[in-house]
């Protein structure tokens, strides 16, 4: 005899919790929904509205809540509408620091530089002009790219302290400053090498004496010091007679270039193996000469 296990519990959830729930949700969805109308037919009735306090207090509510999309084309008109005005000055920079914040640098900066340029001595052109530099400083892309961005961006930092230089931002932007210098650097760096991996020796070991030049303090230095001797060495090595034995000597003052900087170099030994080849070649180079 088989014992009976009691009437089975249905795990379906009973009819009334489930219209219930269905209530709350559709009118979960209807609150969502008038509340998106409702904020949509402000954003409208403040666009068609002929009240210029109106637009506003609501251009400036939008502002305050961080919904620029909705702020800026009411500021746009408030521009016009309060030029002129002892309004117009703030107008101009919300709507300038509206690009900004949603970070539309380009449109940002050119905003920024015009409301510094029209209000010079102004409440916010101090910090107008620091974002203006700021808006490039972002759009400078990665070193691969073209740094036409940068460039712009070091010199309107640069600005920035030559016109504010008792400003205490000065220590932000010389930072700033920094990092876009080596960026460039690194460009640099990596423009001479790609000579170097095409081999075109001659070449390379200009474009790296140039960014010597250019960067007397950097990282690279000693690689790129190396990276002269090996381009030169490579260079005579392969020269034609009548232009080798002067390759030679300049690759050897390249090694002695390389060994009075960095006597402990990691790559001394490679360097030191480079010198005796090239010592060898314009021993034989010379003798060769000999009548």
């Amino acid at each position: 005899m088989t014992l009976s296990s009691g009437p089975r519990r249905s795990r379906k959830l009973p009819l009334i919790v489930v219209s219930l729930l269905g209530g709350w949700l559709w009118l979960f969805v209807i609150l969502a929904g008038s509340s998106g109308l409702s904020s949509c037919s402000e954003f409208n009735r403040a666009l068609k509205s002929d009240s210029i306090p109106y637009k506003l207090e609501v251009a400036e509510r939008y502002y305050e809540k961080g919904s620029y999309d909705r702020a800026l084309p009411l500021l746009e008109e408030l521009i016009m509408l309060l030029r002129g005005t002892d309004k117009s000055e703030r107008i101009g920079y919300l709507h300038a620091k509206g690009f900004f914040l949603m970070k539309d640098y380009t449109m940002a900066a050119y905003y920024l530089e015009n409301y510094a340029r029209t209000f010079p001595v102004g409440k916010y052109t101090e910090e107008c002009a620091f974002l203006n530099a700021y808006c490039y400083y972002k759009n400078s892309p990665s070193y691969e790219l073209d740094q036409s961005d940068t460039r712009t961006a070091i010199d309107q930092l640069q600005l920035f302290m030559v016109r504010y230089p008792a400003t205490n931002l000065k220590d932000s932007c010389q930072t700033l400053v920094d990092r876009l210098r080596t960026k460039l650097e690194v460009k640099a760096y990596h423009a001479a090498n790609q000579y170097f991996h095409m081999r075109n020796y001659q070449a390379a070991s200009m474009a790296f004496k140039e960014f010597m030049r250019q960067y007397p303090n950097s990282d690279y230095r000693e690689d790129a010091m190396m990276r002269v001797l090996r381009a030169d060495h490579s260079l005579a090595v392969n020269s034609i007679e009548t232009r080798k034995e002067e390759r030679l000597r300049e690759a050897i003052r390249s090694y002695h270039n390389f060994a009075d900087a960095y006597p402990q170099g990691v790559e001394r030994d490679e360097a030191e193996k480079l010198l005796r080849e090239l010592n060898s070649e314009l021993d034989r180079t010379t003798q060769n000469k000999r009548p």
